[in-house]
């Protein structure tokens, strides 16, 4: 467009008059046609202004349509375009967020409404999908753990068997007696080792269950208190526990299965690690501030036990993930008891403590309605 301009410019500038072959006129009528010549002269010059001013404007008409054109093409064409390219690479990298840009009365506005459709559709299959496979996970958290309880009853079944006929051994004399007291020995030393097998199988499953669980699902509800009492009374595989008193009987924020499993993790814990008499008591405790700076009632379990306690070095580390303590080596297990006590209690709205007294106490508080 500039060089068109430039070449009209010279053609049009360049246009001149010349006066040749004045020799052959007289002084008078050189002098009349100098005049008329000026006069000429002064009518191409102002018709070369003319024609400049005409290229001029025309030249910036068609640049301003040119660019107009373009503009527009851009707008209706090329910019959706780009724009689907970009959005295609977003969905492309699994970025189901954001939203694609749908422009009224372009060439492909139906185009990117059923683009925007299918990126919507996928985002809620991909929600569906991370649902069911949450939940999945959560199902096999909660069977490993279930699992756990009737193991543990077999293993200390084999455990007073074996010391009932081992009693019995020492006391007998005939050879034939002795020798279906060591095969019924033998047998339940079988059986003990297959569910030392099946307990370590399942703390696999639940370790790497609870590793895939971004988090784990806790569905608080209004419960009578008097539930949490049962959760301990019916533990019957891990030796004595002693009830001082009774629950107070009110409504409480629980979930029912988390409950169980952070009764079952702390009793089981003290009968692994301590081996003696477990000891619970209830208590009522008012006006604590909790975070959000409101003060709520709560129901205090204190459950210990009269074992050796937590090094004092290592307390602060019990409910960190996978840790285990330094006395731990001979037992079995993976450091997630305490971690997970500690997350279903804040996820209950409540809390929990736990220090050395005579052994190892776990108070918990459970947030009353």
């Amino acid at each position: 467009m500039t060089i068109a301009l430039l070449v009209m410019i010279k053609m049009v500038g360049g246009i001149k008059l010349a006066l040749k072959n004045v020799g052959s006129y007289s002084d008078e009528e050189l002098k009349i046609y100098k005049l008329i010549w000026g006069e000429m002269n002064s009518s191409v010059s102002d018709a070369q202004k003319t024609t400049l001013l005409y290229c001029i404007v025309f030249w910036g008409v068609v640049l301003v349509l040119g660019y107009a054109t373009i503009l527009l093409v851009y707008i209706t064409l090329v910019r959706p375009v780009l724009e689907m390219r970009d959005y295609a690479s977003e969905i492309a990298k699994g970025n189901l967020e954001i939203p694609l840009p749908i422009h009224r009365g372009n060439t492909f506005e139906g185009f990117t409404e059923s683009f925007d459709l299918m990126r919507e559709e996928l985002k809620a299959s991909k929600e569906r999908e991370k649902a069911a496979e949450q939940a999945k996970r959560e199902m096999m958290a909660e069977l490993s753990h279930d699992i756990k309880t009737p193991v543990a009853t077999i293993q200390a079944t084999c455990e007073v068997l074996d010391m009932i006929y081992s009693k019995k051994k020492a006391e007998l004399l005939e050879e034939s007696d002795l020798q279906d007291v060591d095969s019924t020995l033998e047998k339940i030393g079988f059986i003990s080792k297959k569910a030392d097998t099946i307990n370590q199988l399942v703390g696999n499953v639940f370790r790497a269950t609870i590793d895939d669980m971004e988090e784990i699902r806790v569905a608080v509800s209004e419960t009578d208190s008097r539930l949490i009492e049962g959760f301990f009374t019916n533990l019957k595989e891990y030796g004595n526990i002693i009830l001082e008193n009774h629950i107070p009987e009110c409504l409480v924020y629980i979930d029912k299965l988390r409950m169980e499993q952070v009764v079952d993790n702390i009793v089981g814990n003290s009968y692994k690690y301590a081996g003696t008499d477990i000891r619970v008591s209830f208590d009522e405790v008012k006006d604590i501030p909790s975070k959000d700076g409101l003060k709520n009632n709560y129901i205090k379990v204190r459950i210990s036990d009269s074992g050796p306690g937590v090094p004092e070095d290592e307390l602060p580390l019990v409910i960190e993930k996978y840790y285990r303590g330094s006395d731990t080596t001979d037992k079995n297990g993976y450091g997630l008891g305490l971690y997970l006590v500690n997350w279903y209690m804040e996820k209950q709205g409540g809390g929990m403590e736990y220090y050395n007294d005579n052994g190892f106490v776990v108070e918990l508080l459970i947030k009353k309605v």
